[in-house]
């Protein structure tokens, strides 16, 4: 028995050994970095340039791109297998673009249907196609979001229900809002002077607002009529870069930038 033990001993020891070793082997490896789930703004391009400048923004998420260069937005399927942009089913909005801009979709589209291929080092993609070279770094380095609280947001696109409207008149009008930070609240409707305080928790924010009781033309009050039913009570805010969207419990909302 004992020497029947010692010559199996190396062979126990050597299936173990193997064992170890293929078990460390077939360890499903890390994976790979990928665009998907970040947005990218454009910083150089080499080659043919962005018609208008750009710059070129790529949103990529659940299986999807977004795509813009400064005149139409464009979506559709991509696949990123072997480092390769295949973009599918792309379709885009209609609106015309006027001087520089005229190129800028055919530019887009030129490139994205080339099947680019795609390096990403970190936070920095680049994109080579056929005519151009684009360098791209992730918006939340290229564009930090601005804190709530300190920055001047300046109301550029009401939101109900049923839609989203942007006009001459809120441009005009130009309604702001100020959150100190001991939540004192400082701004504009976009007639009557703001005021009040703001209680913030995470992502929600509860206004309680007041406003002096000047009459402007009805078409700024109609503006202003939309900020205060959205500074009214509990609202969830949400910071893109340089963009607040506010979105009331009572369906209301606004899109506000910074200054």
């Amino acid at each position: 028995m004992s020497a029947n033990f010692i010559r199996l001993g190396p062979i126990l020891l050597l299936t173990l050994w193997a064992a170890a070793c293929t078990s460390d082997s077939e360890k499903s490896p890390e994976p790979a970095s990928t665009p998907m789930g970040h947005t990218y703004i454009s910083t150089t391009v080499e080659g043919t340039p962005i018609p208008g400048g750009g710059p070129l923004t790529l949103t990529f998420a659940n299986g999807r791109i977004s795509a813009g260069a400064g005149c139409n937005s464009f979506s559709g399927t991509v696949a990123l297998d072997d480092h390769k942009l295949k973009v599918s089913a792309l379709a885009g909005t209609l609106m015309a673009c006027a001087g520089d801009r005229a190129g800028t979709d055919e530019w887009l589209t030129t490139l994205l249907s080339s099947t680019p291929g795609w390096e990403l080092d970190d936070t920095a993609l680049t994109l080579r196609g056929a005519d151009s070279t684009v360098h791209l770094l992730d918006k939340k380095v290229a564009q930090p979001d601005k804190p709530l609280t300190g920055t001047t947001w300046i109301v550029t696109e009401t939101i109900t229900p049923d839609a989203r409207t942007r006009s001459r008149v809120i441009d005009e009008a130009k309604p702001t809002l100020t959150i100190a930070a001991d939540g004192a609240i400082s701004g504009s409707g976009g007639c009557n002077r703001l005021t009040g305080n703001a209680t913030i928790a995470g992502a929600e924010v509860t206004f309680r607002v007041a406003s002096t009781r000047m009459m402007c033309a009805p078409e700024v009050m109609e503006v202003e009529n939309a900020v205060l039913e959205t500074l009214d009570g509990k609202t969830t805010a949400t910071i893109d870069a340089d963009t607040l969207t506010l979105r009331n419990d009572n369906g209301n909302g606004l899109t506000l930038h910074a200054e």
